[in-house]
């Protein structure tokens, strides 16, 4: 059992040292000039072995994206419980979002992905699924709640999401991504999500 264990241990180690290669590879060259012999090369070992765990770029370009949403993507476990003032689980919703993708990694995640996205739109494809629509599929739903208990006009759960996840964007998110800022302080990303979250509501709110 002891044998087992080490040998599942060691599996998980190999793993995880090649999804960091990945990820350092995929972020420095792009998708298309990195290979499977340069991911192996970086770990030191034979690429009979890395396909033994990955079968394809494309799987360890998931498994790289997976890695990087599961560590950094505290808005997809935060809690949205229904019977909060929707104010301020919206705000923490949007500090946790904006904490995520705000992160250095996350950070150079999208920029990854934007300049692979023409080339390779299986790319984008895969990061979306992986990421931003996890998270609005559990705004939505929790948005949609809200809609059923006259909290927040009828409409499109889904759009509602997307506008709040753009909303969540429009302060520092952009000044970020294109370098022209460095990454804001947790008072100013509380001041980018309270007015986000004012902003929405104002458009969402049933009409007195």
């Amino acid at each position: 059992m002891a044998e087992e264990a080490g040998a599942t241990d060691n599996a998980a180690l190999r793993r995880k040292a090649y999804v960091d290669a990945g990820r350092e590879a995929f972020l420095d060259a792009g998708f298309g000039a990195t290979t499977m012999s340069s991911i192996a090369a970086r770990v030191g070992g034979s690429k009979t072995t890395l396909w033994s765990y990955f079968p394809s770029k494309e799987e360890l370009l998931a498994a790289v994206v997976d890695d990087i949403v599961d560590v950094h993507a505290i808005a997809l476990s935060t809690p949205l419980p229904i019977d909060q003032p929707i104010a301020e689980v919206l705000e923490r919703f949007a500090i946790s979002l904006l904490a995520s993708i705000l992160s250095p990694k996350v950070i150079g995640l999208h920029r990854f992905v934007a300049g692979e996205a023409q080339r390779f739109p299986h790319v984008a494809k895969l990061f979306y699924e992986r990421g931003p629509a996890k998270g609005r599929a559990r705004s939505a739903a929790y948005l949609g709640e809200k809609m059923a208990q006259g909290e927040l006009r009828n409409g499109d759960p889904q759009v509602a999401a997307m506008q709040l996840f753009g909303l969540c964007q429009a302060g520092s998110f952009h000044g970020v991504f294109f370098g022209m800022q460095d990454n804001p302080d947790s008072g100013q990303m509380a001041r980018d999500a309270a007015q986000a979250v004012d902003a929405f509501l104002r458009a969402w709110r049933p009409e007195s």
